[in-house]
């Protein structure tokens, strides 16, 4: 390759990054710290708390998926409105956001009114999941404005549900501009944290309306689910997602869902499809998923996204600019 093809290789990268409307150190001019003080912040609360990385993973994803990455899972039911996204179902689980809170606040006392809430969490998920390794475990490209509506209503059909069937997560995903190695490689973000009885007591217990369990799952680990998990769930037990390595990002998710050891039917399913299935096996080695995880969290950042003059940059995560 000679020099002009570097340049014009060059020109149209730029030129992709301007097309989204984010870009790299979008900061850098007109608040210079703000990426250290998320990092920072954010490995801080890490060392006291092992699971931040899947609650701000997951409080990211619920937010990219309803009305695009703007931050409109932060926002509070306000007085009479219409509840919040936070107050559907799907996201009354969600954790983490005092930490977007503590961010936010101590941004706005050096760079007031420039850092938006959806780039804090954007950058706070990634910081999250890359304290273990002491290094970013991906880009984050940063310029995103935040949301001014946030509807509880609009959760539903947009948000992936645990006992989706491959369909409708592809089309889900489709919907949103990704594609079906996005859909496997997020999925991986399911190698941390842990879940609530709810969304798997059918699953073990009443698959098919007649007392029964899913076939799909692996008999021991069924087992050992129903003695986690008593029937009618208690809202008190959790249960590990990825079984004996949910405090590690890693790529044992995979090898737990070829042995039909996924948590949720949505993880299952992932089996069902043959070129599912055949991303599921590339990214059985660790190297492999980070770098596909790392290229699929950086198109979810970009859904519906509001940049430029659309939308506002919050002083408060929880409620919109008076």
């Amino acid at each position: 390759m000679n020099k002009f093809h570097i340049v014009i290789l060059l020109v149209f990268v730029l030129g992709v990054l301007r097309a989204s409307g984010l870009s790299e150190n979008f900061y850098k001019d007109s608040c210079r710290q703000a990426e250290t003080l998320v990092r920072n912040i954010t490995w801080s609360r890490a060392q006291n708390d092992s699971r931040l990385g899947a609650k701000i993973l997951r409080l990211h994803y619920h937010d990219c998926f309803v009305r695009g990455c703007d931050a409109s899972i932060l926002l509070d039911t306000a007085g009479t409105n219409a509840a919040a996204e936070k107050d559907a179902r799907p996201n009354l689980s969600l954790l983490g956001f005092e930490v977007i809170d503590e961010i936010k606040s101590e941004i706005e006392k050096v760079c007031p009114q420039v850092v938006s809430c959806s780039d804090i969490l954007a950058l706070a998920a990634r910081d999250a999941v890359s304290f273990p390794f002491k290094k970013k475990m991906w880009e984050v490209l940063t310029g995103r404005r935040d949301g001014t509506i946030s509807l509880s209503s609009e959760v539903t059909g947009n948000l992936p549900g645990a006992s989706s069937n491959f369909t409708t997560l592809k089309n889900i995903f489709a919907a949103k501009g990704l594609n079906v190695n996005d859909l496997v490689a997020l999925s991986g973000a399911h190698t941390i944290g842990v879940s609530h009885c709810g969304p798997i007591t059918r699953r073990l217990y009443n698959f098919t309306g007649n007392g029964d369990t899913d076939p799909s799952l692996d008999e021991s680990y069924a087992a050992t689910l129903k003695t986690q998990c008593p029937n009618p769930a208690s809202a008190a037990i959790t249960v590990e997602m990825d079984p004996q390595s949910s405090e590690s990002f890693d790529a044992h998710y995979f090898t737990a869902l070829k042995q039909h050891k996924g948590l949720f039917q949505s993880d299952a399913s992932l089996l069902t499809d043959p070129a599912s299935a055949k991303i599921v096996d590339s990214l059985l080695k660790p190297d492999s998923f980070f770098s596909e995880f790392g290229k699929s969290m950086k198109n979810m950042g970009q859904i519906e996204l509001l940049t430029g003059s659309a939308g506002e940059i919050r002083t408060n995560c929880r409620v919109v600019n008076a």
